[in-house]
């Protein structure tokens, strides 16, 4: 394979972001006096835009812009330390950077850059695309055409790791070959528990 580029979801790939993800939309649901999340909406959360989800949490509300409206008054800044870098995420990324353009494809919408600045993670990509600079988030395949132009490759120069439906959705709707990382569930054409793993995979597909 002629790999030119490695590109990443972001929560549950580069983060695990459950804690954080649970921590904001009950904080929002109690808001409102409504019950937690349960563990469906826990899943779709985790791979949706914001505004996918608040519309799927809050499916009988009679004013959603009120939903939105207070969000936006949230401070996401106290829900950011809940994120946690995935282990040997680092070394990875910077196994990657002498030889390979990095980028993000993320359904994440006005937090994506407080979250990579907070983590001092920005450096380590060239491009990061969250649902906020496209028209059509994710699985539309938007988010990689924005990725290939800027690299000017074409998507069987590069692979994407995700770890859920719409990663996979999206895989498939661009050509890209997806990396499916801690979900064997998915269709995917190189599966990863672990960063620790990476290089070696990236220097089978590469061989």
């Amino acid at each position: 394979m002629n790999l030119k580029v490695v590109a990443f979801d972001c929560d549950g790939v580069l983060f695990d972001s459950r804690a954080s993800n649970i921590a904001y939309y009950n904080h929002i649901l109690a808001h409102f006096q409504r019950p937690p999340l349960s563990e469906a909406a826990i899943d779709y959360v985790h791979a949706h835009t914001v505004f996918e989800s608040l519309a799927y949490i809050f499916p009988d509300h009679p004013d959603l812009e009120e939903v939105l409206a207070y969000c936006r008054r949230v401070d996401y800044q106290k829900f950011i330390p809940l994120m946690q870098p995935e282990p040997y995420l680092i070394d990875f990324l910077e196994f990657l950077r002498p030889h390979f353009g990095t980028a993000v494809a993320t359904n994440r919408t006005t937090t994506t850059q407080a979250v990579f600045e907070y983590h001092r993670l920005k450096n380590f990509f060239d491009i990061i695309v969250s649902a906020q600079d496209v028209s059509r988030p994710k699985p539309d395949p938007e988010a990689f055409w924005k990725i290939c132009q800027y690299f000017g490759i074409v998507p069987t120069e590069a692979l994407y790791f995700g770890d859920s439906t719409v990663d996979q959705e999206f895989a498939r709707n661009c050509g890209v070959k997806l990396v499916a990382f801690r979900n064997p569930k998915l269709e995917a054409d190189y599966y990863l528990d672990s960063f620790a793993q990476a290089p070696e995979l990236i220097r089978r597909i590469t061989a």
